[in-house]
């Protein structure tokens, strides 16, 4: 397979399950454990997105996304984000040559198809702001020129949620750019058991899953997942019900919200729902793939007031609420796969 062929035909649904769990396989081979986040990291590929993680130090977050990129053909960057960053140092800047008394542009880590900022947190706003255009637009403008980025181009960030000294909160503008952001926990017993064995031998030498050409096609076969538009009505019925909670019954959740989700969060949710409908071997969503990812999609969405930081009432136990109360469309399953 060459990535010279940007026109392959997108797969059947059958093809593209099988191509995907051979890359999960790979990625498995260096990952215990963590199912749902290697399933959400292949969504946010499929589905053109950004993905945020959020974990405590040791969860193999920057060594997950590592191994997705080694998986995957590619050109992948690492940035360790500190507080000593500027943005020149991630999309590049002008830089004069006094021997030909001329300007040349010397283009940041940013341009690869895979981009790992490690610890996003650790850098302050001005650093982080300077990901608003390329994360949105795909393009970086330094001076009067406008580069683009290759094709594909995924940003994967992580931080860490425990520390306050040394770390600037993501502006909501940014936060809201990711498709999903995930929220990630301990091991089990016996995964952290796997991690600790694998440990004690040579680490496996990853074989490429898939190739750049094969994962834009496979981004096209998510365009042609079908979609019921009850299930899109959904999706915003659940984001505008994190507005107006009143609405819907919610009364005692208003004080807890500042702000809702905005339109991307349902954007996200249903573009989020066709890739994971593609991976689990289908070419139409159903409920249960909106509802899978509802929490993931939004979480980063909401603006908590000051009484739910005081309350200790997080995004994710509004959003439970707010799934218990808006009613799940009843699909038609043999009209839907006929579609």
């Amino acid at each position: 397979m060459t990535d010279e062929t940007p026109d392959r035909p997108a797969p059947t649904p059958e093809e593209a399950q099988a191509v995907l769990e051979q890359a999960l396989f790979e990625i498995r081979r260096v990952i215990a454990g963590q199912d749902a986040m290697l399933e959400r990291v292949l969504v946010c590929l499929l589905a053109h997105g950004h993905l945020l993680i959020e974990g405590v130090p040791g969860l193999a977050k920057t060594l997950t996304i590592k191994t997705t990129a080694g998986v995957l053909g590619g050109s992948f960057s690492r940035i360790q984000f500190t507080p000593d960053l500027v943005p020149s140092d991630l999309v590049g800047t002008r830089v004069y040559r006094p021997g030909e008394g001329v300007f040349e542009t010397e283009l940041g880590p940013v341009f690869c198809n895979f981009l790992l900022a490690d610890e996003i947190n650790r850098a302050p706003a001005k650093v982080q702001s300077a990901l608003l255009e390329v994360m949105q637009e795909r393009q970086v403008t330094i001076g009067h020129e406008t580069f683009p980025v290759p094709d594909p181009f995924l940003v994967m960030a992580t931080q860490n949620p425990i520390e306050s000294e040394g770390t600037y909160p993501l502006p909501e503008a940014q936060v809201d750019r990711f498709l999903l952001k995930v929220v990630i926990g301990y091991p089990s017993h016996d995964e952290e058991l796997t991690v600790v064995q694998r440990q004690l031998v040579d680490p496996p030498v990853l074989r490429q899953a898939l190739s750049l050409d094969e994962l834009r096609a496979l981004q096209r076969a998510v365009m042609g997942v079908y979609v019921d538009p009850s299930l899109v009505s959904y999706a915003v019925d659940l984001a505008t019900a994190t507005r107006d909670p009143a609405a819907r019954g919610l009364d005692e959740l208003a004080p807890y919200i500042s702000f809702g989700a905005s339109p991307r969060g349902p954007i996200s949710l249903v573009q989020g729902a066709r890739a994971l409908a593609l991976l689990r071997g289908r070419d139409y969503v159903l409920v249960e793939d909106v509802q899978a990812l509802a929490l993931d999609a939004l979480r980063h969405r909401l603006v908590l007031s000051y009484q739910a930081l005081a309350e200790e009432v997080t995004a994710d136990a509004i959003l439970a609420r707010v799934l218990e109360a808006v009613p799940a469309p009843q699909l038609d399953l043999a009209r839907t796969t006929a579609a």
